[in-house]
């Protein structure tokens, strides 16, 4: 857009970049990595990889044992959902930390969320028992875009994973684009 150096809110969301997403601590899993959250994930997504849920097949891998679908790995550190208020929270599950990018776009009107991409970095395997925590942290925000959707700004964020030793097990880049639904659909 021609005016994006005349942009206020986007100035105003440049405090974000680098910060912290989602509060002051990293999240923890509720639970450690397990067997029966494997079977759920695998049986869903019809993923009969043996070394998910057979020990036997698995032990005599180069894993030596049961492991967790790569895929999972943004599903051991989800919080528990709060549904109660979830519309007053914009459909979120949790609730949301009031000073965020994504609060203050909302408030500036851009409502609408779509997500756009993530990519998935795995430094190795997870194995029952291990229990993960993540830092989430605002990568980028980009200038305002005219999309085919509609006005609005990508906010991307990382999110890193760590058991309990503190190694790092894999991130998770993730984009959305936050628009204004009054463009929706327009052309000019």
């Amino acid at each position: 857009m021609s005016d994006e150096h005349a942009d206020p809110i986007r100035a105003g969301l440049e405090r974000f970049v680098g910060k912290r997403l989602g509060g002051a601590g990293p999240s923890l899993a509720p639970d450690p990595v397990n067997v029966p959250m494997i079977r759920h994930w695998v049986d869903a997504l019809d993923d009969r990889n043996p070394v998910y849920l057979d020990e036997s097949i698995a032990a005599a891998t180069r894993f030596g044992g049961i492991v967790a679908p790569p895929a999972m790995l943004q599903t051991w550190t989800m919080g528990r959902p709060v549904l109660e208020g979830i519309a007053e929270r914009g459909g979120s599950p949790s609730e949301i930390v009031s000073d965020n990018p994504i609060t203050a776009l909302d408030e500036a009107g851009y409502t609408a969320t779509l997500a756009t991409n993530s990519e998935l970095d795995f430094e190795r395997y997870l194995r029952p028992g291990d229990r993960l925590e993540s830092t989430t942290v605002v990568e980028s925000i980009s200038a305002r875009k005219k999309t085919g959707i509609g006005v609005g700004y990508f906010v991307t964020w990382v999110t890193t994973y760590r058991d309990a030793d503190g190694a790092v097990v894999g991130r998770q880049l993730f984009r959305i684009l936050k628009f204004d639904p009054s463009t929706y659909g327009a052309t000019s």
